[in-house]
Protein backbone atom coordinates (compact mmCIF):
# COMPACT_ATOMS: atom_id res chain seq x y z
CA UNK A 1 0.00 0.00 0.00
CA UNK A 2 0.71 3.61 -1.24
CA UNK A 3 1.38 5.60 2.57
CA UNK A 4 1.75 9.00 0.75
CA UNK A 5 1.24 11.33 4.29
CA UNK A 6 0.15 13.96 2.17
CA UNK A 7 -3.37 15.52 2.53
CA UNK A 8 -3.77 14.08 5.86
CA UNK A 9 -4.16 17.13 7.79
CA UNK A 10 -7.37 18.21 5.27
CA UNK A 11 -9.04 15.44 6.59
CA UNK A 12 -9.05 16.52 10.31
CA UNK A 13 -9.70 20.17 9.01
CA UNK A 14 -13.15 21.22 10.17
CA UNK A 15 -13.68 23.21 6.94
CA UNK A 16 -13.10 20.21 4.85
CA UNK A 17 -15.66 17.83 6.87
CA UNK A 18 -18.32 20.47 6.36
CA UNK A 19 -17.63 20.49 2.60
CA UNK A 20 -17.75 16.96 1.75
CA UNK A 21 -20.69 16.01 0.56
CA UNK A 22 -21.85 12.15 -1.40
CA UNK A 23 -22.77 12.39 -4.85
CA UNK A 24 -24.03 9.63 -6.59
CA UNK A 25 -23.89 9.60 -10.59
CA UNK A 26 -25.78 6.41 -11.19
CA UNK A 27 -27.96 4.34 -9.37
CA UNK A 28 -27.45 0.94 -10.46
CA UNK A 29 -29.95 -1.89 -9.38
CA UNK A 30 -27.60 -2.60 -6.38
CA UNK A 31 -28.16 0.31 -4.61
CA UNK A 32 -31.79 1.23 -5.46
CA UNK A 33 -32.99 -0.50 -1.98
CA UNK A 34 -30.29 1.41 -0.25
CA UNK A 35 -30.66 4.99 -0.85
CA UNK A 36 -32.39 7.37 1.46
CA UNK A 37 -35.03 8.93 -0.86
CA UNK A 38 -36.48 11.17 2.23
CA UNK A 39 -33.02 13.46 2.07
CA UNK A 40 -31.75 12.63 -1.54
CA UNK A 41 -31.09 15.80 -3.78
CA UNK A 42 -31.76 14.84 -7.71
CA UNK A 43 -30.27 16.65 -10.08
CA UNK A 44 -31.20 15.35 -13.73
CA UNK A 45 -28.48 15.52 -16.49
CA UNK A 46 -27.24 14.09 -19.82
CA UNK A 47 -23.87 11.58 -18.74
CA UNK A 48 -22.44 14.06 -21.39
CA UNK A 49 -22.57 16.88 -19.08
CA UNK A 50 -21.00 15.25 -15.88
CA UNK A 51 -17.68 16.19 -17.20
CA UNK A 52 -18.12 19.97 -17.51
CA UNK A 53 -20.43 19.73 -13.86
CA UNK A 54 -16.73 18.73 -12.63
CA UNK A 55 -14.61 20.73 -14.46
CA UNK A 56 -16.87 24.04 -13.59
CA UNK A 57 -16.50 23.85 -10.39
CA UNK A 58 -20.26 23.44 -10.50
CA UNK A 59 -19.80 19.75 -8.76
CA UNK A 60 -16.78 20.04 -6.72
CA UNK A 61 -14.80 17.11 -6.22
CA UNK A 62 -12.78 16.48 -2.50
CA UNK A 63 -11.59 12.21 -3.16
CA UNK A 64 -12.14 10.62 -6.55
CA UNK A 65 -11.89 6.37 -5.65
CA UNK A 66 -10.53 4.78 -9.21
CA UNK A 67 -9.65 1.50 -10.33
CA UNK A 68 -6.51 1.68 -12.40
CA UNK A 69 -4.48 -0.80 -14.27
CA UNK A 70 -0.89 -1.56 -12.67
CA UNK A 71 1.34 1.53 -14.21
CA UNK A 72 3.58 0.69 -16.89
CA UNK A 73 7.91 0.99 -17.01
CA UNK A 74 6.90 5.12 -17.25
CA UNK A 75 4.66 5.16 -14.23
CA UNK A 76 1.04 5.73 -16.02
CA UNK A 77 -2.08 3.84 -15.03
CA UNK A 78 -4.76 3.54 -16.69
CA UNK A 79 -8.89 3.78 -15.95
CA UNK A 80 -9.24 0.54 -18.03
CA UNK A 81 -12.63 -0.45 -18.33
CA UNK A 82 -14.28 2.66 -17.46
CA UNK A 83 -13.44 6.38 -18.23
CA UNK A 84 -16.53 8.06 -18.69
CA UNK A 85 -16.71 10.56 -16.34
CA UNK A 86 -13.94 9.06 -14.13
CA UNK A 87 -11.57 11.02 -16.13
CA UNK A 88 -12.89 14.15 -15.17
CA UNK A 89 -12.74 13.49 -11.43
CA UNK A 90 -9.16 12.55 -11.93
CA UNK A 91 -8.37 15.76 -13.17
CA UNK A 92 -10.43 18.54 -10.85
CA UNK A 93 -9.90 15.79 -7.12
CA UNK A 94 -8.07 17.03 -4.29
CA UNK A 95 -7.36 13.79 -3.35
CA UNK A 96 -6.95 10.54 -5.52
CA UNK A 97 -7.63 7.31 -3.73
CA UNK A 98 -6.78 4.21 -6.32
CA UNK A 99 -7.09 0.56 -6.10
CA UNK A 100 -4.69 -0.97 -8.26
CA UNK A 101 -5.40 -4.46 -10.35
CA UNK A 102 -3.33 -6.59 -11.82
CA UNK A 103 -6.11 -7.46 -14.16
CA UNK A 104 -7.79 -4.49 -14.94
CA UNK A 105 -6.93 -4.27 -18.92
CA UNK A 106 -4.78 -1.60 -19.87
CA UNK A 107 -7.08 0.26 -22.36
CA UNK A 108 -5.46 3.26 -24.55
CA UNK A 109 -7.08 6.60 -25.22
CA UNK A 110 -8.07 8.96 -22.49
CA UNK A 111 -7.60 7.29 -19.58
CA UNK A 112 -4.11 7.86 -19.09
CA UNK A 113 -2.79 8.62 -15.34
CA UNK A 114 0.70 8.57 -14.02
CA UNK A 115 0.92 7.11 -10.55
CA UNK A 116 2.60 10.21 -9.07
CA UNK A 117 -0.68 12.05 -8.90
CA UNK A 118 -2.34 9.21 -7.23
CA UNK A 119 -2.41 10.44 -3.32
CA UNK A 120 -2.98 6.63 -1.65
CA UNK A 121 -3.54 3.34 -2.99
CA UNK A 122 -3.74 -0.06 -2.08
CA UNK A 123 -3.05 -3.18 -5.08
CA UNK A 124 -6.24 -5.78 -5.10
CA UNK A 125 -5.67 -8.89 -7.45
CA UNK A 126 -9.18 -9.76 -7.84
CA UNK A 127 -11.09 -10.61 -10.82
CA UNK A 128 -13.09 -7.69 -12.27
CA UNK A 129 -16.85 -8.09 -12.51
CA UNK A 130 -18.33 -9.62 -15.35
CA UNK A 131 -21.98 -9.18 -17.00
CA UNK A 132 -22.28 -12.52 -19.18
CA UNK A 133 -24.12 -12.52 -22.29
CA UNK A 134 -28.01 -12.66 -21.78
CA UNK A 135 -29.67 -15.91 -23.02
CA UNK A 136 -31.87 -14.85 -25.88
CA UNK A 137 -35.91 -15.73 -25.93
CA UNK A 138 -37.56 -16.54 -29.67
CA UNK A 139 -39.45 -13.55 -28.73
CA UNK A 140 -36.11 -11.49 -28.18
CA UNK A 141 -34.26 -12.69 -31.53
CA UNK A 142 -37.57 -11.87 -33.46
CA UNK A 143 -36.88 -8.34 -32.27
CA UNK A 144 -33.47 -8.21 -33.27
CA UNK A 145 -33.71 -9.12 -36.92
CA UNK A 146 -36.57 -6.63 -37.44
CA UNK A 147 -34.07 -3.73 -36.18
CA UNK A 148 -31.20 -5.67 -37.51
CA UNK A 149 -32.78 -5.45 -41.27
CA UNK A 150 -33.11 -1.29 -40.60
CA UNK A 151 -29.06 -0.80 -40.30
CA UNK A 152 -27.11 -0.27 -43.48
CA UNK A 153 -24.15 -1.50 -44.07
CA UNK A 154 -21.53 1.07 -43.14
CA UNK A 155 -23.37 2.35 -40.13
CA UNK A 156 -21.53 3.83 -37.27
CA UNK A 157 -23.49 2.35 -33.85
CA UNK A 158 -24.47 3.38 -30.73
CA UNK A 159 -26.03 0.42 -28.42
CA UNK A 160 -27.02 0.13 -25.00
CA UNK A 161 -26.81 -2.89 -22.73
CA UNK A 162 -29.36 -5.64 -22.43
CA UNK A 163 -31.36 -8.64 -24.15
CA UNK A 164 -32.42 -6.50 -27.29
CA UNK A 165 -29.52 -4.85 -28.01
CA UNK A 166 -28.00 -8.37 -27.33
CA UNK A 167 -30.52 -9.82 -29.92
CA UNK A 168 -29.58 -6.74 -32.27
CA UNK A 169 -25.90 -7.07 -32.43
CA UNK A 170 -26.35 -11.04 -32.96
CA UNK A 171 -28.49 -10.38 -35.96
CA UNK A 172 -26.02 -7.91 -37.58
CA UNK A 173 -23.52 -10.76 -37.93
CA UNK A 174 -23.24 -10.70 -42.01
CA UNK A 175 -23.36 -6.83 -42.13
CA UNK A 176 -19.96 -5.27 -43.19
CA UNK A 177 -18.38 -2.23 -42.48
CA UNK A 178 -19.65 -1.36 -39.45
CA UNK A 179 -18.10 1.08 -36.85
CA UNK A 180 -18.90 1.90 -33.08
CA UNK A 181 -18.74 5.38 -31.22
CA UNK A 182 -21.01 4.26 -28.04
CA UNK A 183 -21.02 5.22 -24.54
CA UNK A 184 -20.27 1.75 -23.93
CA UNK A 185 -20.36 -1.78 -25.52
CA UNK A 186 -20.05 -5.35 -24.47
CA UNK A 187 -19.14 -9.05 -25.25
CA UNK A 188 -22.22 -8.50 -28.52
CA UNK A 189 -19.95 -6.08 -30.20
CA UNK A 190 -16.85 -8.34 -29.40
CA UNK A 191 -18.57 -10.70 -31.47
CA UNK A 192 -19.12 -8.53 -34.82
CA UNK A 193 -15.41 -7.41 -34.63
CA UNK A 194 -14.19 -11.22 -34.71
CA UNK A 195 -17.10 -11.60 -37.64
CA UNK A 196 -15.68 -9.13 -39.77
CA UNK A 197 -18.65 -7.21 -39.20
CA UNK A 198 -16.88 -4.70 -37.30
CA UNK A 199 -14.07 -2.89 -39.23
CA UNK A 200 -14.60 1.04 -38.42
CA UNK A 201 -13.50 1.59 -42.00
CA UNK A 202 -15.78 4.20 -42.76
CA UNK A 203 -16.09 6.51 -39.82
CA UNK A 204 -15.11 10.43 -40.46
CA UNK A 205 -14.35 10.07 -36.32
CA UNK A 206 -11.28 7.86 -35.00
CA UNK A 207 -11.22 5.69 -38.09
CA UNK A 208 -10.43 2.39 -37.65
CA UNK A 209 -10.87 2.79 -33.80
CA UNK A 210 -13.39 1.24 -31.83
CA UNK A 211 -14.75 4.00 -29.27
CA UNK A 212 -16.43 4.30 -25.87
CA UNK A 213 -16.52 6.08 -22.75
CA UNK A 214 -16.44 2.32 -20.80
CA UNK A 215 -17.24 -1.27 -21.26
CA UNK A 216 -18.75 -3.97 -19.21
CA UNK A 217 -18.73 -7.78 -20.20
CA UNK A 218 -16.99 -10.96 -19.76
CA UNK A 219 -13.05 -12.04 -19.06
CA UNK A 220 -12.76 -12.42 -23.22
CA UNK A 221 -13.82 -9.07 -23.49
CA UNK A 222 -11.07 -7.86 -21.32
CA UNK A 223 -8.88 -9.73 -22.49
CA UNK A 224 -9.31 -8.32 -25.83
CA UNK A 225 -9.06 -4.51 -25.06
CA UNK A 226 -6.01 -4.99 -23.16
CA UNK A 227 -2.91 -2.66 -24.53
CA UNK A 228 -5.06 -3.47 -28.25
CA UNK A 229 -4.74 0.29 -30.18
CA UNK A 230 -7.57 -0.81 -32.05
CA UNK A 231 -9.95 -0.04 -29.34
CA UNK A 232 -9.99 3.47 -27.40
CA UNK A 233 -11.97 4.93 -24.09
CA UNK A 234 -12.46 8.51 -23.90
CA UNK A 235 -14.25 11.44 -21.90
CA UNK A 236 -17.64 10.75 -22.31
CA UNK A 237 -18.11 14.29 -22.40
CA UNK A 238 -16.71 13.85 -25.76
CA UNK A 239 -18.21 10.10 -26.62
CA UNK A 240 -21.80 11.75 -26.35
CA UNK A 241 -20.99 15.21 -27.72
CA UNK A 242 -24.20 15.76 -30.30
CA UNK A 243 -21.68 17.59 -32.55
CA UNK A 244 -19.02 15.13 -32.61
CA UNK A 245 -21.82 12.28 -33.08
CA UNK A 246 -23.02 14.28 -36.35
CA UNK A 247 -20.01 13.63 -37.90
CA UNK A 248 -20.00 9.75 -38.80
CA UNK A 249 -21.95 8.53 -41.12
CA UNK A 250 -25.40 6.58 -41.16
CA UNK A 251 -25.37 6.93 -37.68
CA UNK A 252 -27.75 4.07 -35.89
CA UNK A 253 -28.37 4.00 -31.95
CA UNK A 254 -30.04 0.93 -30.49
CA UNK A 255 -31.92 1.23 -27.59
CA UNK A 256 -34.25 0.02 -25.05
CA UNK A 257 -37.24 1.55 -23.80
CA UNK A 258 -39.32 1.43 -20.18
CA UNK A 259 -42.20 2.71 -21.53
CA UNK A 260 -43.82 3.84 -25.01
CA UNK A 261 -47.30 5.79 -24.94
CA UNK A 262 -49.25 5.76 -27.71
CA UNK A 263 -48.34 8.71 -29.32
CA UNK A 264 -44.63 6.59 -29.97
CA UNK A 265 -43.13 9.29 -27.14
CA UNK A 266 -40.22 6.86 -25.50
CA UNK A 267 -39.39 6.85 -21.61
CA UNK A 268 -36.05 5.70 -20.68
CA UNK A 269 -35.58 6.67 -17.17
CA UNK A 270 -38.43 6.66 -15.22
CA UNK A 271 -42.10 5.27 -13.88
CA UNK A 272 -43.96 7.87 -12.83
CA UNK A 273 -42.02 9.61 -9.62
CA UNK A 274 -39.31 6.61 -9.49
CA UNK A 275 -36.37 7.35 -11.63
Amino acid sequence: MNLHTEGYARYADPEFKKSFKVANLFVAKNMRKKMDYSRIDYLPCFLSEIPKLMRSGSRHINIALLHLSPPDSHGFCTLGTSVDVAHAAADVADIIVAQIKPRMPRIHGDGFLHISKVHHYVEVDDPIPEVPLHVLTAEERAIGKYAAALVEDGATLQMGIGSIPDAVMEALAGHRHLGIHTEMWSDGVLKLIKAGAVDNSRKAVHPGKTVSGFLMGTKELYEYVHDNPSVVQLDIGYVNDPAVIKRNPRVTAINSAVEIDLTGQVCADSIGHNI
